[in-house]
């Protein structure tokens, strides 16, 4: 298999989320995978489970990361966060990248979810790429409401280049 780069925008963002070896990481829209591949490179005890809607983001990602699917640090699903069970106070961080759920309908569900989810101290990274400027001051404000909305404290993080904005909710 040809080696496929990680952009750098994936690269900070990974970073950013500082994974520990032992952390258990939920990311929602693995897409190709790239994420996937940063994050288990990290984790030693700690697993991540990927979950995309789309087939192909799930196809692509078990097949970057057949290593870490085989070493069991990754379980990759095709299914919607809606529907997502996860057992209560398991994860410790949540990720995803250009995922548009959290600011462009009402997500309260997701979001709880993702709040009951969570360990004490775990935290929820949400990141865009800000190809498109004007849109930013909008995906902030919905996306930190609904985080505040469901007891998350918020913090907001930028990268310039390439542009990267960064919603961040600790429980």
């Amino acid at each position: 298999m040809a080696v496929q780069t990680i952009p750098p925008r994936i690269r900070w963002a990974v970073d950013l989320m500082d994974v520990q070896p032992h952390d258990q990481v939920l990311e929602i829209g693995c897409g190709p995978g790239a994420g996937a591949e940063l994050i288990c490179a990290r984790l030693e005890t700690g697993k991540l489970f990927a979950i995309d809607r789309s087939e192909s983001g799930v196809d692509r990602t078990k097949r970057r990361n057949a290593k870490h699917v085989e070493a069991g640090r990754l379980t990759v699903r095709q299914i919607d966060l809606a529907t997502l069970r996860v057992p209560v106070k398991r994860l410790t961080k949540v990720f995803a990248f250009n995922v548009n759920l959290f600011w462009v309908r009402p997500c309260e569900d997701e979001v709880a979810l993702l709040h009951e989810r969570l360990v004490p101290g775990g935290s929820v990274y949400l990141f865009y790429e800000t190809v498109r400027p004007e849109l930013v001051p909008n995906i902030v404000e919905k996306t930190s409401a609904a985080l505040v909305s469901a007891g998350f404290r918020v913090s907001i993080v930028e990268q310039k280049a390439p542009p990267v904005i960064g919603i961040i909710g600790r429980k």
